[in-house]
Parts: C-alpha cells; sequence; structure tokens
C-alpha cells in the first residue's frame, strides 16, 4: 500500500506548539524582554534551580561564545530570548536567539553550544553615532508573548506547573502526515480549543482579539499569528523581520515599523501586535510608543515630548492596555493598538524606570522608579492617585534604574525589586542588609495589605555591586548582574567609559534576604552594558560588550 503524502505548515518546528504551553518539563521560554508581557522578569519554574539547589555544588559556569559583533557606542549584544526543546528536522534543539548591535542575529544551541545559524539583516545607512543615538539594532528580538498573567508553579494547567497543556506531536511518519516542509505560510494556527468558533480560530483564551485568524489557539495563548516558530527582530532600517527559527529565512517579506536609525527598545509581539517604544529622537522618530498591527500593516504611534524613560520598553496589562513611563514624569495608560491615551499618574519627577506589572489580591498594580530614588506603587484601575511611595532609596542622582522586577514567592508574599547606585540612605529603613554598599545594590521591597489597600513595605540590600542591572528571579532565586559599567561621568565618550569599566560579576541571592549564595568571580572578563539576564533549561545567559554570550547554570546530560 502507497501511503499518500501531504506536507504541512511548520508551527514550532515540527507540529503545532504553543508557546503558552511550556517547555517538555524543563523550565519555561523567555519570549521577549523582561519575559512577559508584564516586564516582570521573573521565571515561575524551573526543575533544577531553587534555593535548595543553589546552596550545593553543581551551578557553574558552563560555557561562552564570541560573536562576530561590532559594538555601536556602548551597544553590543542585546537580551538572548529562548526557545527550549524544539522539535525540528535535525531533531531536538534549545535555541537563544541574540541581537548583535551591527544588525546581526545570532542563533546558538545551548545544550551544545555551538552557533545553529546567523544572518546579516538590511541595515540603515551607517552612521558615527553618539551614546544616546547608537545606531545599529538596539531592541532585543521577541517571540510572540501571552497577554494574561503568567501562572505560578502548580497554578493549573498541566506538565506539573510548567504549564505544558499536552505533549508535543511531530507530523513525521504519521498516517496521511507523510514529510514536512520547511515553509511556514504565513497562516493561522488552528482555533483548537482556545475558545467557540465565530470566525477562524474563534474568540480564543485571554488576551486574544476576537475575529482575528488564528486567535482561537489554547486558552492564555498568545492568540494567533501563525508564529510561534518565528522569532523576530527589529532592524536599524525600521524593518521588522519575520524569521524561520529553523534556518533564518524570512517567513514573510519584513514590514515596515519605525523610521531609520530610530533608538528601539522593548520590541514584543502579543495577538497580531507588536510594541515598542523610541527615545532620544534619533534619526528624526518622535520620542513615544509605537504599534504595528501584522493584519493590516498599519502603525500607529504616542508621542511624548520629553521622552520615554527606562530601558524595558512598554508594560502590557493583561487586558490589552499599554504602559509606559515618561521622563516628564508622567505614567501613562494606552489603549491596546490605537494607543489612545485612557488614564496618567503624575509623579512630579522624572521616572527612571520602565513599569513592572503585576496581580496583587486581584488587582493589576503597577511600580515604577523616579529619579530622586522612590518606588511609586499604583492600582492600574485608579491611576491618579499612588497607593504608597517608598523614601528614596538610591543617593546617586545621575541613576537610572532602567527597570524593575518583581515576583511572588511560596507564601504568597509579593516583592518588587530595584538596582540602585551609591550607598542606600540610613532614611530608606531596610530591614536587612549584606554588608556596606558604596557602588550600587539589589534593593527589595514586600507589597503588603495596610488597612485594606496595597503598601510597600522595606525588604532587604543586597550586598556592593557596580552598575547592578535589573535582577531575574527563577523558583525564589534572585540572579543579579555588577555590570562594571562607568557611569560616573556622561560627558567621557564611548571608548572612555569602557576603557574604565570594570568586568561583570553574576550574583545568586536569597529571595527573602539578599544573602549571597554564589558568584561567577572573575569569570566574565567584559563589563555589560545593553543586554541582560535570562533563563530557560537550568541555564542563564549574559551577553558582554566585547560580543561574548555567557552560559551558566547545571550542565545537562548529553
Amino acid at each position: 500500500m502507497i501511503r499518500r503524502l501531504t506536507s504541512c505548515v511548520l508551527t514550532c518546528a515540527i507540529g503545532a506548539i504553543s508557546p503558552a504551553y511550556g517547555q517538555f518539563g524543563r523550565g519555561g521560554d523567555w519570549t521577549t524582554s523582561g519575559n512577559d508581557a508584564q516586564r516582570s522578569s521573573w521565571l515561575r519554574s524551573d526543575p533544577k534551580i531553587s534555593m535548595a539547589s543553589m546552596q550545593k555544588p553543581g551551578f557553574q559556569f558552563l560555557w561562552k561564545m564570541k560573536l562576530d559583533n561590532a559594538a555601536r557606542q556602548l551597544n553590543s549584544l542585546t537580551t538572548p530570548v529562548l526557545m527550549d526543546r524544539l522539535i525540528g528536522y535535525k531533531g531536538f534543539r534549545s535555541l537563544a536567539f541574540v541581537g548583535g548591535s551591527s544588525d546581526k542575529v545570532f542563533v546558538m544551541d545551548t545544550d551544545l553550544a555551538r552557533m545553529e545559524w546567523q544572518i546579516q539583516l538590511p541595515g540603515a545607512a551607517p552612521q558615527q553615532g553618539t551614546p544616546e543615538c547608537p545606531g545599529g539594532l538596539t531592541s532585543a528580538l521577541t517571540r510572540p508573548t501571552s497577554l494574561p498573567f503568567p501562572q505560578a508553579p502548580g497554578a493549573g494547567g498541566g506538565g506539573g506547573g510548567f504549564g505544558r497543556g499536552g505533549p508535543a506531536k511531530s507530523g513525521v511518519g504519521e498516517p496521511d502526515q507523510g514529510a514536512i516542509t520547511l515553509t511556514i505560510a504565513n497562516a493561522p494556527r488552528p482555533g483548537g480549543p482556545g475558545g467557540p468558533p465565530g470566525g477562524p480560530g474563534g474568540p480564543g483564551g485571554p488576551g486574544a482579539r476576537p475575529g482575528r485568524p488564528g486567535a482561537g489557539g489554547p486558552p492564555g495563548g498568545s492568540g494567533g499569528f501563525g508564529a510561534p516558530s518565528a522569532v523576530f527582530a527589529l532592524s536599524s532600517s525600521g524593518m521588522i523581520h519575520t524569521l524561520n527559527v529553523q534556518n533564518g529565512l524570512d517567513a514573510q517579506p519584513p514590514v515596515k515599523f519605525l523610521p531609520p536609525n530610530a533608538n528601539a527598545s522593548g520590541l514584543i509581539l502579543v495577538d497580531y501586535l507588536a510594541y515598542a517604544t523610541t527615545d532620544q529622537s534619533c534619526g528624526g522618530a518622535p520620542n513615544g510608543v509605537w504599534a504595528l498591527d501584522f493584519a493590516t500593516k498599519q502603525v500607529t504611534n504616542w508621542t511624548s515630548t520629553s521622552g520615554i524613560a527606562g530601558t524595558g520598553g512598554p508594560a502590557l496589562g493583561p487586558d490589552g492596555t499599554v504602559y509606559v513611563t515618561t521622563k516628564g514624569g508622567d505614567l501613562a495608560a494606552l489603549e491596546p493598538a490605537t494607543l489612545k491615551h485612557k488614564a496618567s499618574y503624575k509623579a512630579g519627577q522624572e521616572f527612571s524606570s520602565s513599569p513592572v506589572l503585576f496581580e496583587f489580591k486581584g488587582k493589576t498594580l503597577a511600580a515604577a522608579a523616579t529619579t530622586d530614588g522612590r518606588l511609586h506603587l499604583l492600582d492600574t484601575a485608579a491611576l491618579a492617585t499612588p497607593l504608597d511611595k517608598s523614601a528614596s532609596y538610591s543617593s546617586a542622582s545621575d541613576f537610572r534604574a532602567g527597570a524593575l522586577s518583581s515576583w511572588q514567592d511560596a507564601a504568597g508574599t509579593r516583592w518588587v525589586l530595584a538596582p540602585s547606585a551609591g550607598a542606600v540612605p540610613p532614611d530608606a529603613r531596610f530591614t536587612v542588609s549584606n554588608g556596606s554598599v558604596a557602588s550600587g545594590a539589589i534593593v527589595a521591597w514586600k507589597v503588603v495589605d495596610r488597612n485594606g489597600a496595597p503598601a510597600l513595605e522595606t525588604g532587604w540590600v543586597s550586598r556592593d555591586m557596580i552598575s547592578p542591572l535589573p535582577p531575574m528571579i527563577i523558583n525564589g532565586v534572585i540572579f543579579a548582574v555588577a555590570s562594571g559599567e562607568f557611569r560616573g561621568d556622561p560627558k567621557l565618550t564611548a571608548a572612555q567609559r569602557a576603557q574604565r569599566s570594570a568586568p561583570a560579576v553574576l550574583y545568586a541571592l536569597d529571595g527573602a534576604t539578599g544573602k549571597e549564595l554564589w558568584s561567577s568571580g572573575k569569570t566574565i572578563t567584559s563589563f555589560a552594558h545593553s543586554g541582560g539576564l535570562s533563563a530557560g533549561g537550568s541555564q542563564l545567559y549574559l551577553g558582554t560588550y566585547d560580543g561574548t554570550l555567557y552560559a551558566f547554570g547545571f550542565p545537562i546530560e548529553h
């Protein structure tokens, strides 16, 4: 009997695999800057990394790889985004996708520490650039990301809390499936269990936009777009490239998004919509938030005359509302897609970080830092009036926190973390310290219920760190990077700042006390600037100024 061979669309390699489903039990994918749409930098679960395992031998430096990228001013490698256990024609792969400032995309097999593929994107006309407008590729890559708050471990779903809704499947060898093509037809993902019929794909789960092709998908999924099999890159030309994760080929023609050489950050894709922010009016691009609807190719933007604050880009609420901070002291809420202004909070001080969103007792709260070293806590349902403001936690007036992090411990306590610079003022009254701080530190607050309303309660201060980056949380372990970047004199050129910078150091800290559990010591030989930490599959990744990608974690069996 002759089997009839048919071809199928490659969606996340072989078979339709949603990014919301988790990753074969090794931990979740890191799909965008800050890990999720709310920019929490919290990886909810991991099979090996925990408070208990970090107090035993095993966690270590794994490998490093020098990438062929030329730094632009202080920019070099972007924060890696991850795809764990891709099933493809080459077998199983765990991949890291890294953008290079010279308009390159690098894809590494993280299990075998080898290059899977790399491409050169068409860029804008070369410019010398400045620290404020470096040119080149400036935003991290992204994969489709879900809008709803990710579930904490054990909060439902299959896979023992890892979020997998079902086993991966392959079309190879199954009846009437036959061979697999390596072409991503820009076709919608099948609707599946995402909701009742009512248009292609149905209304879908939370966060999906009704009426969009393929918006059904699994509950809580990214909602359509044919895509967990694609990674998205925003080049200096202002074009978004949709790249096949298997080989880097264009899955569809590039789409115009921004003016060339715009200083973009925080690229994120949710349900057919791409968002990013621009600052410093680089390339003539107005400061603000930008949205691209892939279904219509229409671009809209919301502008800020004062400039966009922070490095994390826009944070998205579970209903799709876009939140952004400005250098004029506004935290603005914007409608999805249209970016029409909904509400604002006026801090009376320049913001120094992007916002982070999180859930607390059924409310969606936002937190952001200002340049006077204070943390502002807000209820997004009543944005105009703050719930609480902290005492000043940073003594350096020229420090910019960049971004914040948030997580919830096993006891249900919500934490908010921020990098600081200089000594921590005594008036901040943190309850736990870990030695004297002169250069900077990670500081932590608890969010508590005070007289029926959310409020901030001081927690701990970490050990001393030079120019710390926003931290990352895995299973109650805080991973923080002392970036080593010299930030003392803004008048210095990028080359002079690079010369005065020190090698970065990665630390693991106790999430409850900030106590140091582990340090990378002298392993890293350059400083970090444009990138940050990401993690998945019991491994952490950090890119440095000299174009080296480092991996730390627990070794895996090959």
